[in-house]
């Protein structure tokens, strides 16, 4: 991710920066200093640290280097990031002339958040700790979420995750919660009733889970997270403008441009499980994505030739008796998302399509596969070329880390607002 021009706290007259502080109910890591330089001092401090973690280690000269600030302000920041505890000093590298450089390092310790991610089949808890890494891991599986179980559950996992982490507790700065946009959506293709679909279309979960807990909580759509996830971490760092699709239960999608994630007027930008697959005729709609390209469509296979549903999420989708059955959704799936693909290309004039999911890494590179090939099948007069088609890189994880990020980067990243507004 491209780091924004630092301001030199020696300039009288900065630029205004809306640097979006943490919620006055969260902890404040980055302490409150001065009257008319604290904005400034603070972005120079969230510059510094997105340029370790961008980086890597650093040492004093090599920060500079890489945020443009002078080494007297590299040494202000970093005796303040060491007094609130958020950097760690490494071994120092010998062998060059004069004295050796101490590189300088993101403090794990430093500040942590919880990721919540609510799906149609399982819920998870992640704890995240400063550096991005995933500390602990809960996962709870069902058929399909009642209210009155889950709820309760939410409260006491992230209680136990929080009180789990003992001292440091102090320093979780938020909680994320990653959902569909419409949990209750869909129904029937589930055998749900209409009022399970209803009792949680119905819920504000985010408030929710407010009122679970005494810090901040963000809330997204479980793609849109998970292409967060992808954007601070994973193939979005080195790709400004991109389509994510995610490959699971019900197949959904985010969207990238100009390395911000862009929610859209109601936050449900990528919304590509509703995108008609061909055009309507008089009172029939056409087929969306979701009935050609979820992971729900192969269950459905596998069940009706007797086979373990649940091989669509693991390594035994590849493998004999499921193979047979898995090449044929690939065929068909893959024809339904390279439309997509067109589709997205033609509105967006995308650098690339990152695809990713809660499936087996081999079956979404034969998938990845797949799409390649339809591509070639179609017409690209008109268009600059087709999107490159790049694997994700996280997996499962992505919807909760990404619920988890949100908080840490709103409280520590100097592009604080990741969300681009419709």
């Amino acid at each position: 991710m491209n780091l924004p021009p630092a301001m030199l706290e020696t300039d009288p007259s900065p630029p205004p920066v809306d640097l979006g502080e943490p919620p006055s109910n969260g902890p404040a890591l980055l302490r409150q200093r001065g009257s008319n330089h604290v904005g400034l001092r603070q972005f120079n401090e969230r510059v510094v640290l997105q340029a370790l973690r961008t980086h890597g280690s650093l040492a004093k000269a090599e920060m500079a280097r890489v945020t443009g600030l002078t080494a007297q302000t590299i040494g202000l920041i970093t005796a303040r990031l060491d007094e609130d505890q958020l950097l760690r000093r490494e071994a120092p590298v010998r062998g060059r002339v004069g004295q050796p450089s101490v590189p300088i390092g993101l403090n794990p310790d430093g500040a942590f958040a919880i990721g919540i991610k609510i799906g149609r089949r399982s819920a998870d808890w992640l704890p995240v700790d400063f550096t991005g890494h995933v500390r602990e891991r809960v996962v709870l599986d069902y058929a399909f979420p009642d209210i009155d179980v889950l709820l309760p559950a939410i409260r006491t996992h992230l209680n136990q995750l929080l009180d789990g982490l003992g001292p440091l507790r102090s320093r979780v700065v938020g909680v994320g919660v990653a959902a569909p946009f419409q949990l209750g959506g869909w129904h029937r293709m589930l055998g749900l009733t209409e009022a399970q679909s209803e009792a949680w279309n119905n819920i504000d979960l985010a408030e929710q889970v407010q009122q679970m807990t005494e810090l901040p909580v963000s809330f997204a759509k479980d793609t849109s997270a998970a292409c967060v996830a992808e954007l601070l971490q994973g193939r979005g760092r080195d790709i400004p403008s991109f389509l994510y699709l995610f490959m699971d239960t019900f197949v959904g999608g985010g969207l990238v441009i100009n390395s911000h994630l862009h929610r859209g007027l109601h936050g449900n930008a990528g919304a590509v499980a509703s995108l008609p697959l061909a055009p309507a005729q008089p009172g029939q709609a056409p087929a969306q994505l979701i009935s050609q390209a979820s992971l729900w469509e192969l269950e459905q296979r596998f069940c009706e030739h007797g086979l373990d549903p649940m091989a669509a999420y693991d390594k035994r989708v590849l493998q004999a008796p499921w193979l047979e059955h898995s090449r044929a959704w690939i065929a068909h799936a893959a024809r339904a998302l390279a439309h997509c693909v067109v589709s997205g290309a033609a509105f967006l004039d995308l650098d690339a399509v990152v695809l990713d999911g809660a499936a087996a890494p081999e079956l979404l590179q034969a998938l990845c596969e797949g799409v390649r090939q339809s591509l070639a099948d179609y017409n690209w007069e008109g268009l600059h070329q087709p999107p490159r088609l790049e694997l994700g890189s996280i997996g499962s994880d992505a919807r909760a880390l990404g619920g988890a990020l949100l908080p840490l980067h709103a409280c520590f990243a100097p592009d604080h607002e990741i969300f681009l507004k419709a």
